[in-house]
């Protein structure tokens, strides 16, 4: 399986979003990452459903989003409305195969993810009724932050159990991803890297999605 890059446009200028999803997607993204946080679950707030509808407006790139928010199953029906991969946190305080019951059943992929804290054999139990699980290389609710190697080893581990399970899952994994990290990330088993600063602080963004996906 190629290697997907799932931009993170939390690091985008929100004032010239449309023009920077054209640019992701003339550089070749395969996705769109929306990171949504509540000022609750982690210290920082970004955006809600408004702001991804109007995205959805105006690319045809999967949305790929990415819930921070505490007890996300209170609002999992809204984002389902506009999201292609819809993800929350097993440590965000869900029953957690409702919760990924119901956004398969609202016609959304389902995405279960985990914290630099979490054990990856805590959500063993919980991989079939994934379409997408994603691992934490930094502590969730900032970007720009240094990639975490302790997450080359839950790679590694979900990717062998995913194998044992007999499961087509994705397997993702977001923060501190740069010409470094990509390769020792997709070499531990990820096929879905987020990146942010790394691809907008890029003098040639498509060269550097490129590069990305060829190491």
């Amino acid at each position: 399986m190629s290697v997907k890059i799932s931009p993170s446009v939390l690091t985008a200028d929100f004032l010239t979003l449309k023009e920077d999803i054209k640019r992701l997607e003339d550089a070749g993204a395969d996705m769109l990452h929306l990171d949504v946080m509540d000022g609750i679950f982690v210290p920082n707030i970004s955006f809600g459903v408004p702001v991804i509808k109007s995205i959805k407006k105006h690319t045809l790139l999967p949305l790929d989003v990415h819930l921070m928010i505490d007890r996300p199953h209170r609002y999992i029906k809204e984002f389902a409305e506009v999201a292609d991969y819809l993800g929350f946190h097993f440590e965000a305080g869900s029953d957690v195969a409702d919760t990924l019951k119901e956004i398969r059943n609202l016609g959304c992929k389902s995405c279960l993810t985990i914290k630099p804290c979490t054990n990856p054999q805590a959500i063993f139990e919980f991989l079939p009724l994934c379409d997408m699980v994603l691992v934490m290389s930094v502590e969730p609710g900032f970007g720009g932050q240094k990639f975490m190697p302790s997450a080359l080893s839950k790679l590694s581990v979900l990717r062998e159990e995913i194998a044992k399970q007999g499961l087509d899952i994705l397997l993702e994994v977001d923060g501190g991803i740069n010409a470094e990290t990509a390769p020792q990330a997709v070499k531990a088993g990820a096929d879905v890297l987020v990146a942010g600063n790394y691809v907008f602080s890029a003098a040639d963004m498509k060269a550097t999605v490129e590069n990305i996906k060829n190491l």
